[in-house]
């Protein structure tokens, strides 16, 4: 948790340095209305070992001031269970499944704008995953439906252009099919849901 918190004050300190001499504001522009853009945890993943390997795309559509829906494409990879809460069991080598696995997925996202920038945000990720040894070698493959529940705050920039979205969020994921009965143990010791992760999602307006 503190590496995380670590890397988002960076962000933090990076972003709004560069954006200083424009105007910020949490006003969107009615004619742009299509972005893409993608997750700066992204840039996160660089920076370990073993690397998350974690890629996202968003393209998405405002249909007015209030309202916009998107499509996602995901890929990644971790090696501990996903419901692990913060304390001294997150992402410890003694809760590491025997092996990685691997996601790749595609879904849908709504978002409400709830007042100014505020907004709240839902997610729903439909994941194929690869379950892969500790030699990398595919064993099976299941699913996954995973589902995020989000508050941020919008803001844009360089006229519009550009945007930012920091977040807090909670995950659920009531489906996961098909675990190696060596990966399961471990996953049955933990919870479906996850509070409290942070995300910094960014953008660029047309």
């Amino acid at each position: 948790m503190k590496r995380n918190l670590l890397f988002l004050t960076a962000l933090f300190s990076i972003v709004f340095s560069t954006a200083y001499s424009q105007t910020i504001t949490s006003d969107i522009d009615p004619e742009k209305k299509y972005y893409v853009g993608s997750s700066l945890w992204v840039a996160y993943g660089l920076f370990l070992d073993p690397s998350p390997e974690f890629y996202q795309l968003n393209a998405g559509y405002r249909i007015d001031e209030k309202n916009t829906v998107s499509v996602e494409a995901i890929t990644w990879k971790y090696l501990n269970p996903l419901g692990i809460p913060y304390g001294p069991d997150y992402e410890t080598v003694e809760t590491r499944y025997p092996g990685v696995v691997q996601g790749i997925g595609a879904g849908l996202s709504y978002q409400r704008f709830l007042w100014k920038g505020l907004y709240g945000q839902v997610h729903s990720i439909a994941f194929r995953q690869n379950y892969l040894n500790d030699k990398d070698e595919k064993i099976q493959s299941g699913f996954q439906l995973f589902n995020t529940f989000r508050v941020g705050y919008h803001l844009e920039f360089f006229n519009h252009r550009l945007f930012i979205e920091p977040s807090i969020a909670a995950t659920w994921f009531p489906v996961q099919t098909n675990f190696p009965d060596s990966f399961q143990v471990e996953e049955d010791r933990w919870n479906k849901f996850f509070l409290g992760e942070p995300g910094l999602h960014f953008g660029i307006n047309f």
